[in-house]
């Protein structure tokens, strides 16, 4: 049996795929799926409901954030920057960020370890 990852990465795999399909809203939760999983990074989608976030936290690579659906705030190194469906914003290496949902969201992250 193929692990859900896997389901996600063969969906995808020469095939064109509506990125916010791939991930479902959870009430109350933040679910996340894993794209891409490999040594030098990794894509990971999520949706985040309503009052769901990411404490703060910092990571030794930079991350990009791409914006799939609705509106997110990003806390980047004590800086609030909101991002809507369309946007990007890379959270810079070893600064501290968090994630905020006020509304429903959809992101796909991208962290490249290199």
């Amino acid at each position: 049996m193929k692990t859900d990852k896997n389901t996600v990465l063969q969906s995808c795999i020469a095939n064109a795929v509506e990125l916010g399909g791939l991930v479902e809203y959870a009430a109350d939760s933040v679910v996340s799926k894993t794209v891409i999983d490999k040594s030098v990074g990794t894509v990971t989608l999520f949706a985040f409901d309503a009052d769901q976030g990411l404490s703060e936290h910092q990571t030794p690579y930079d991350a990009l954030v791409q914006i799939v659906d609705g509106s997110a705030v990003l806390i980047i190194g004590g800086k609030e920057v909101r991002a809507s469906a369309g946007e990007i914003v890379i959270m810079p290496a070893n600064v501290p960020h968090a994630v905020q949902a006020k509304e429903r969201f959809k992101m796909l992250l991208i962290m490249i370890r290199a």
